[in-house]
């Protein structure tokens, strides 16, 4: 599944949206929710993507209740869609493991000036401040400011579409945990488009 995703990803670089993918949860009150979120890479050495977003979100409330979600991703160059369908893990200050910590902090300390500088504006979501209040000053690069949490899609099944040839080619992907060898496996089937 990853070397698939890797593979378009590679032959898409040259289109910086190709980066970007929706992202969908469920609410509190069972409808759906999506957005247009930023692909940061996978979780070394795992299939798990990486993405950002602030605790004062409401998808810190959504993942809390609901922890499945599935992302939509389409690559213009190459005609393909993933549909990648699993559990969701946010790594807040205050998580226990170190090495998701320190995947947090490599991530911001990767970020843009203006992408960590969101991080410190009014809470996302409130009522519309002044506009300078906006004008702020980069935070530390070294140090994730408390509200800075990862986001890891642990994809369970795949769905990749080729949207090129006749017929189209269509993939489903199944994750399943290997218990003998403590590692993941995936089944792959073609399937009607």
């Amino acid at each position: 599944m990853a070397i698939a995703l890797a593979h378009a990803l590679h032959r898409n670089r040259s289109l910086v949206y190709a980066r970007y993918l929706q992202l969908a949860t469920v609410r509190a009150d069972g409808k759906p929710a999506n957005r247009t979120v930023v692909f940061r890479g996978f979780l070394d050495p795992t299939n798990q993507l990486q993405f950002i977003t602030d605790t004062r979100s409401q998808k810190l409330e959504q993942i809390s209740l609901h922890p499945w979600g599935e992302a939509c991703w389409y690559f213009p160059k190459t005609r393909e869609q993933f549909r990648l369908l699993g559990k969701l893990k946010l790594v807040s200050a205050d998580h226990p493991d170190p090495t998701l910590l320190k995947a947090r902090q490599t991530i911001w300390h990767d970020l843009s000036d203006a992408a960590r500088s969101q991080f410190v504006w009014a809470d996302p979501g409130a009522p519309k401040i002044d506009a300078a209040t906006f004008a702020v000053s980069p935070p530390d690069r070294l140090t994730p400011v408390p509200n800075f949490c990862l986001l890891l899609l642990d994809p369970d099944q795949v769905d990749h579409l080729e949207l090129r040839g006749e017929p189209q080619n269509r993939f489903s992907y199944l994750r399943k945990d290997n218990l003998e060898t403590d590692g993941t496996e995936w089944s792959v089937q073609l399937i009607n488009p």
